[in-house]
């Protein structure tokens, strides 16, 4: 019997168990799921709950007793040491799990102490989790209270830009339901090198349509943006052209203030020798699995993915959902070949599929692959994105409540789409 260790139950992780789940023969192999909150937290949601358009309630939902159902073992608890050479995770309970395959889906650390004075414990607020949600709406009800200056966007590092774009235009709608909009000048400073690169080379006509957007919502901008410092009320950030010679250097007033930080490795996985890259992101192989240790598998934003080209100021690669999805299910079908002694075959489509709320209509984009080349690229605004995104919010609840990882319509309606997790197999197009 092989025992199957799955760390992080984030979008990937909880539905990466399942899915593992599925595959393998359940009197035959165990499976644990280990987090440090008892928890899942549905995080595409969490610009909404930042201005108090959802509840952490209907984001959250136990993660023990929808697992245990499926026959996965759960652990509540934090992985602080991986031993790979004994194959043993050590807990800050002092218990240690042995494993025969690992499987890492952590997410992020966030780096906000790279920039002085970045962060809740500073002086801005995030989305990348409910509880910096929840403490970022504590903060919107102070802005509605005293209207002043806003500045939203990603520090430089950040690989994930599109929670910044969602959470500039929701917060406009806010304000303008509270009829305070004109009362409140907004900034959208970002390190990325023009608006709608979103860390990929810019998807379809990103650029001219958010560019558009933002004009159309009065909402200001500064790219190639390098943030020195955040003091209470000020944000000092250095402005680059593209030949990373410094342009300007600005002093912006804000009352409230929400950027996506850099991300890095989290401390457990970062330290195990030879598994990293220096920023603690886990280096893969094709298959998802680490060229130094064969058992262990990674996937999701904790993987080492260079970013799309060299940028003024730096910027990461976003690993968005569907792109995660598909890395798990590579992931899957060569632990189901690796249990029986066998190589792995499969290989993630890494396709990208985005669906982006701006209050009262969205933007949609989809990159096959995610990652430039691409056989398939478009991006799409319009009402019926943010109708999908609340669609979807309720689908993939319901998914990971039910246990599944893909119900068969979601496959096949998909494939009519072109969009698949896998991609063919070499041979069968010899």
């Amino acid at each position: 019997m092989a025992h199957i260790v799955v760390l992080g139950a984030g979008t990937g992780g909880m539905a990466g168990a399942y899915e593992i789940r599925e595959a393998l023969n359940k009197t035959e192999h165990k499976i644990t799921l280990i987090n440090e909150r008892e928890e899942f937290q549905f995080v595409p949601s969490n610009p909404w709950v930042a201005v108090g358009w959802r509840d952490e309630k209907e984001t959250t939902i136990p993660i023990k007793k929808y697992v245990n159902k499926k026959g996965i073992d759960f652990i509540a608890a934090r992985v602080d040491e991986i031993k790979p050479e004994e194959n043993q995770l050590l807990l800050n309970t002092g218990a240690t799990v042995d494993y025969d395959y690992l499987v890492i889906a952590t997410g992020p650390d966030l780096a906000f102490d790279q920039i002085p004075g970045a962060g809740p414990k500073g002086f801005t607020q995030s989305v990348c989790t409910v509880s910096h949600a929840k403490e970022c709406y504590e903060d919107v009800k102070q802005l509605m209270a005293n209207p002043g200056p806003v500045i939203v966007g990603a520090f430089q590092g950040s690989s994930c830009f599109g929670p910044a774009y969602e959470y500039a235009f929701i917060l406009e709608k806010a304000l303008r339901d509270k009829k305070i909009r004109d009362r409140v000048p907004m900034t959208y400073v970002t390190s990325e090198p023009y608006i709608g690169h979103l860390g990929l080379g810019g998807v379809g006509d990103s650029k001219s349509m958010l560019e558009s957007d933002l004009r159309n919502h009065s909402i200001k901008w500064i790219c190639n943006a390098n943030v020195t410092k955040v003091e209470d009320g000020t944000m000092f950030v250095d402005e680059f052209n593209e030949q990373k010679e410094l342009i300007k250097q600005h002093e912006l007033p804000f009352n409230h203030s929400m950027l996506i930080p850099p991300f890095r490795g989290v401390p457990a996985v970062a330290n195990v020798p030879n598994l990293c890259n220096p920023k603690g992101f886990v280096i893969v192989d094709e298959y998802q699995r680490s060229p130094t240790f064969k058992n262990i598998y990674s996937a999701g934003v904790c993987i080492a993915i260079p970013p799309v080209e060299d940028t003024p100021v730096p910027t990461g690669t976003p690993k968005t959902g569907y792109m995660i999805e598909s890395m798990m299910t590579a992931i899957t079908e060569n632990l189901a070949h690796a249990v029986k002694g066998e190589e792995p075959s499969k290989k993630g489509s890494l396709s990208a599929i985005c669906l982006a709320d701006m209050g009262d209509t969205g933007a949609a984009f989809v990159a096959i692959p995610q990652i430039p080349p691409r056989n398939v690229t478009w991006f799409k605004k319009g009402k019926w994105v943010h109708y999908a995104k609340v669609a979807f919010e309720k689908y993939f609840m319901y998914k990971m409540k039910k246990g599944t990882s893909e119900p068969i319509y979601e496959k096949y309606t998909l494939k009519a789409l072109g969009i698949e997790r896998l991609k063919e197999d070499e041979s069968d197009n010899r």
